[in-house]
Formats: C-alpha cells, structure tokens, sequence
C-alpha cells in the first residue's frame, strides 16, 4: 500500500484569500495583521487537520473481489470492500483502475464511512469485447475531519479477468431447457407432427394415449391394452457454422454482429446438448479457423465455451468454396447445419448461392443472416425534405432486397432466419426446436 499527502482546494482558496489580503494592506496597512492571521490559523488547521489524517497507521483498507470471468454483452458484478479503521467518520474517494478496452476515464465513487466500519461498494461493467481484461490499482482519497487534507491511499490490485461469450444468457436458456419452460424466453410451443422414429418402451394403455400406438402383439401376450411408447430423436449432429468475415464486423449495441452470433451459438449448442444432440463449432473467412467435432461428452460444453472465447478475426473476405469441402470431408453424417453471416445485398447472396447449394445437397443447412436495424429506422421515419425521400427510398430498396434473399434461399430448398440481432438467439432456438419436432434433420 503506498501512501500520499495531498491539501483539498479549499486550502488554496483560503491562501488565495490570504494573499489578496496581503496586496490590500499596502493601501490600509492594518490588513496585514488580518492577513497574517488568516494564514497562521490556516496553518495551524491544515497541521491538526493532517495529524488526525496520518493519525492511524493503517487508515483505510481496500480489495476489489471479482469474478474470474465476465460474460461478454451482460452486466457484470465488480465489489470493493472498504473499512474504515480511523476513530471518526471519513468521506472517501475510490477510484477504481478500470480495463483500457472499457474506456472509463471519469470513474470515480465517492462514499461517508462512519468510523470503524465496513463498506461494499457495488457496481457492474459491461464488456463489449472478448479477451483478458486488466484491472490495476484501487485508489482512495480519505478526507480528514476538516476536510483540508486528504489522503491518498494505493493498493496494488492488479489482476486479470478473462471476457467470455454470454455465459449469462446460456445459462437462462439452460434452466428453461431443463425444466421445459423455453416458452418464457419466448421460444415457441410447437405441436409434434407424427412420431419420432427412435423407439424408447412398451407400456400398458392410460387414458389419452394415443390409440395408433397400441402393440396388438404384446397386448395378446399380456391380456391388456400395452402401446408403443416413443421419444424424441436424439444424437443427432448440430454444427454452427460461424462467418468471421468482413460483413460480421457491423456493430449493434456496442458488439460486433460476429460477437452476436458466437453468443447465439453458444445458447444454442447448449440447448442441443441439454436435448440429448451432440454439438460441435466450425468457424472460417478466408480458411477454415476452428473445427470442434459435435459431440455430447459432459465436457463438450466447456470446450465449446473455450472454442468460442478464443476466436479472433481480421475480417477478410470469406470463403465458402473451402467451407464445403471441409464439411463435405469431415461431417459424414447427415447434419443440422447453422450458418451465422450475412449478407447485405442479392449479388452477394447469389455469388454465394453455388457452395450454399452444394451443402445443402448433404445436409440440413440453416442460413441465418441480419436485418439493418439502421435501415429499419430510416425506412420507419417521415420523410421531410427532398433529401429524405432520396434517403428513404434507398433504404426501403435494400430492405426489399433482404426479404428477396430469404425467398431465393427457400427457393433453393435452404431455410433461413432474417433477424435483428437482439432476437438472434430465441430465433435460433426456436428454429432449432420447430426442425427438431418436424423430424427435418
């Protein structure tokens, strides 16, 4: 802990005084003993003043505690636990040396301790960005009962917080998962169509089973109505495919599209895996980046979670053609494919359409791109001037042109999601459960 000594602004201010004092006693010398007087009990105050400040030799003592982790695009708890081991109250000063990635230069809290006391200090962070974040020192500034003199208290805090993606937000649909409450989050309730293949056991008949299912040869067995009981298909493969290429790099909400679809994929690979589906992640621009095999181990989860928090991108021009042949070598079973990119106008959905097609023709492949919410606006507001209808018109031509992506997709027999990307993850997850139930993959 490093210790400073430091006079408050009053204590100029009352000097400032002092000295105009001063220049008035040459034309009314009976002011200088006035002045003299003023900076000698000015002095004697500051002494009393920084004798109870130093009066105590530990003062004031500062931790910060937390979490090994943060969860990127959330608010996260940051704590400061402060006791006050002086004999009287004291207004404090913290400052708190915040990451350089979240740019608070003006951070500062200021707090009365009474004495002998015990205080948290609460506040949350929201990182925007992925990677290690580096808390420095805590700062606090005791001011002493006058409040002419403060002290400056610093503690060495260094330490590093690793930002992964929305762990939070898995976390919720993990809960909803489990318990069957995905509907609060707003996923969808969507009626079963027929019967999955996957037998599971033959049970006796109970009022509201359906009567199609009843095994009229273990009913003879039996001497009573038995029925074929069936569950959901399980095991089967959910890739998300991640585009790290230039067109992710638009912000929303202060991330990156790109940081929005790892965020989705993470939600999403964790639901798959809570329904008993195995998992994997494939991300790629200009080369294939990342390929993590789908799998349901206890520990695919965490290796998911790594996989995603170390993703780093120059934005360069993606390549589909080498996506395809990378699936087309190492996927071999028939797969639910996700693809989270983007697409900002028809020539460049059509240059892609050749590779979209061939994935397609091996497995179930969901494209899932973004709507402009920028546009979304422009096309929403009146229009005043000349100007403004120039600017709404082209507006309203590329989010026409949005909507004639997703038709040429699902002419092509390609379905697709165009989404915000506040909705992105209940759209994906719900797009996700509807192909489930449909026995589609």
């Amino acid at each position: 802990m490093i210790k400073s000594f430091y006079l408050n602004n009053i204590v100029y201010y009352i000097a400032g005084a002092a000295a105009v004092v001063y220049v008035l006693s040459y034309f009314n010398p009976a002011l200088f003993r006035i002045g003299g007087l003023i900076l000698l009990l000015l002095l004697v105050a500051v002494a009393v003043d920084g004798f109870l400040a130093y009066s105590n030799k530990k003062g004031i003592v500062a931790e910060r505690i937390v979490p090994e982790r943060f969860s990127i695009g959330d608010l996260n708890k940051v704590i400061i636990r402060l006791v006050n081991d002086y004999g009287f109250p004291v207004r404090t000063s913290i400052i708190d040396e915040l990451p350089v990635q979240l740019q608070e230069r003006k951070w500062i809290r200021r707090m009365t301790m009474g004495s002998h006391t015990e205080q948290l200090l609460e506040y949350t962070l929201r990182p925007a960005t992925r990677g290690e974040y580096i808390f420095d020192n805590i700062n606090v500034y005791a001011h002493a009962p006058l409040r002419l003199v403060k002290r400056r208290y610093i503690f060495p805090a260094q330490e590093i917080v690793k930002v992964y993606p929305s762990y939070v937000q898995m976390r919720r649909y993990q809960l909803l998962a489990v318990s069957n409450r995905l509907q609060e989050a707003g996923v969808k309730r969507i009626r079963k169509i027929g019967h999955s293949m996957e037998f599971e056991q033959i049970k006796e008949y109970v009022r509201g089973d359906d009567y199609r299912t009843i095994n009229w040869k273990a009913t003879a067995r039996k001497d009573g109505l038995m029925v074929n009981n069936y569950t959901d298909e399980c095991s089967q493969q959910i890739y998300c495919l991640i585009n790290k290429g230039r067109v992710m790099k638009m912000p929303f909400a202060g991330m990156t599209l790109l940081d929005h679809a790892i965020n989705a994929s993470l939600v999403l690979s964790n639901v798959a895996l809570v329904k008993q589906d195995k998992a994997g992640i494939i991300t790629f621009e200009k080369n294939i980046d990342t390929f993590l095999p789908a799998d349901k181990k206890p520990t695919q989860m965490n290796q998911v979670l790594e996989t995603l928090y170390k993703q780093k991108t120059d934005f360069l021009e993606p390549d589909f053609e080498k996506l395809f042949s990378v699936i087309r070598n190492r996927v071999t079973n028939r797969s639910l494919l996700v693809l989270f990119t983007n697409f900002e106008s028809l020539e460049s959905l059509q240059r892609e359409m050749p590779a979209l097609k061939k994935i397609a023709r091996y497995h179930l492949l969901l494209v899932i791109f973004f709507e402009n919410t920028e546009l979304k606006s422009l096309v929403d507001r009146k229009a005043t001037s000349m100007e403004g209808i120039y600017i709404k018109t082209i507006a309203e031509k590329f989010a026409y042109e949005k909507r004639l992506m997703v038709k040429e997709l699902h002419k092509n027999g390609i379905p697709s999601i165009l989404t915000t990307p506040e909705n992105l993850t209940v759209n994906t997850v719900n797009k996700y459960l509807e192909l489930k139930t449909r026995m589609s993959i």
